[in-house]
């Protein structure tokens, strides 16, 4: 067993939910530490003076449940075992593997005293049917791979290495827990995630959708992975794979375009990518076409494409939109007039001009960056996040701040 590293943010969460009538849901890729918060989250109850006999902590992946496959049966098995006396804390770990797992989820909620925690990784947890039975009675917390603060403190690092360095180790490894057991070497951790990314394919993709190319899923996934952070649509993306022979598109090259759609929203549930629309600023109205995608952690497009540094400004783009989500922001691409704003990020009462470049030190770069944000006229707050560690900090009113200290802060 290996030793669980406190991820405080996310057990807050838990712990500021507990004993809410509300379904408790998890999500997020596999091994980003769904299955550790769970059982931080136990150890917690127990400290709390919760008795074990009131806490019921089954992941549904062990062969232990195999013949626990669907609800009738889920549910036959749990309550047998729920304590007569007292609230029961019910967690289930990876629940997607249970048939119709919902409709025992909500005769817990009503036969029971319970209190209910489940993971899983892949979006269709949150499928139609599961949010019409439970409309309004779950709370979703996301988990993402380790932030850099969090990568901080999850690996020991020599006192000589500079906060710099210790950066571009989180560039190139990214942020999944388990690489921690291999302290950077590089083939062990690359075998690590290719074992990793292979079960979300041929378990969170391939197995959810039959009438899936794995070869085409395989394309699609490392143009992704090329353009992180571009402008791209699935026509495009279809154009460029069907001109060079991946993807037949049998009538005319539009088929392309919706099979390539459907392939990235495969990805998408299975947690890889994020998908973003664009903003009009000027006109305050999300615009239908073209957006970006981002990928969920740096290792695995490292793993996919070989490391290189070579498209640097959208790797640290790519990792302050995650920072912006996991901030509990509602991130879009800003459109103003012809130009473009990396990020316009919303919460319910704040908003946050975002761009992100590697540095500012060239006249043109800097006129680039700060021209779409002088051209909003609103007085919300306009950041331009970069490399550089300069005295220049402000750009009437436009704060240049170093990317580093950004994410620390």
């Amino acid at each position: 067993m290996t030793e669980l590293i406190n991820r405080p943010e996310y057990l807050n969460q838990l712990i500021q939910n507990r004993d809410v009538d509300l379904v408790k849901i998890v999500t997020g890729i596999r091994r980003c530490g769904k299955s550790s918060l769970l059982d931080l989250f136990h150890q917690y109850l127990k400290d709390n003076g919760i008795p074990d006999s009131n806490i019921i902590h089954m992941n549904l992946e062990s062969l232990q449940y195999r013949t626990i496959s669907d609800y009738i049966s889920f549910y036959d098995y749990v309550s047998s075992l729920i304590p007569a006396n007292g609230k029961t804390y019910l967690i289930f770990d990876e629940l997607q593997t249970v048939k119709h797992w919902e409709k025992a989820i909500e005769s817990f909620r009503l036969d029971f005293d319970a209190d209910i925690y489940i993971t899983g990784s892949n979006a269709y947890l949150l499928s139609t049917e599961f949010s019409t039975l439970l409309s309004g009675r779950y709370v979703e917390i996301r988990m993402l791979p380790l932030s850099f603060k969090e990568f901080l403190s999850f690996y020991n690092f020599e006192a000589a290495i500079t906060m710099e360095e210790k950066f571009q180790k989180y560039l190139q490894f990214g942020g999944m827990p388990i690489l921690r057991e291999y302290q950077f070497n590089e083939s062990r951790s690359n075998q690590a995630l290719e074992g990793i990314y292979s079960t979300v394919v041929l378990r969170d993709i391939l197995q959810r959708n039959r009438q899936a190319d794995q070869g085409i899923l395989q394309k699609i996934m490392l143009f992704l992975c090329s353009n992180i952070g571009s402008i791209t649509s699935p026509n495009s993306i279809g154009n460029v794979l069907s001109s060079e022979g991946e993807i037949a598109g049998r009538k005319g090259k539009n088929i392309a375009g919706k099979t390539v759609d459907k392939y990235i929203s495969m990805l998408r549930s299975a947690f890889v990518f994020y998908s973003v629309g664009r903003y009009d600023v000027k006109g305050k109205q999300l615009l239908k076409t073209l957006g970006k995608n981002y990928i969920i952690d740096m290792g695995f497009r490292n793993m996919l494409l070989g490391y290189r540094d070579a498209d640097r400004g959208h790797v640290l783009e790519n990792i302050v939109f995650l920072e912006l989500i996991r901030r509990d922001y509602r991130v879009s691409i800003g459109k103003v007039g012809e130009t473009e704003v990396d990020f316009v990020a919303e919460r319910p009462n704040d908003k946050l001009y975002v761009q992100v470049t590697e540095s500012m030190q060239s006249p043109e770069t800097r006129d680039r960056e700060l021209r779409p944000l002088q051209m909003i006229s609103d007085n919300y707050e306009k950041i331009i996040l970069s490399m550089d560690r300069n005295y220049i900090n402000s750009y009437d009113g436009i704060k240049s701040l170093n990317l580093i200290d950004w994410l620390l802060s």
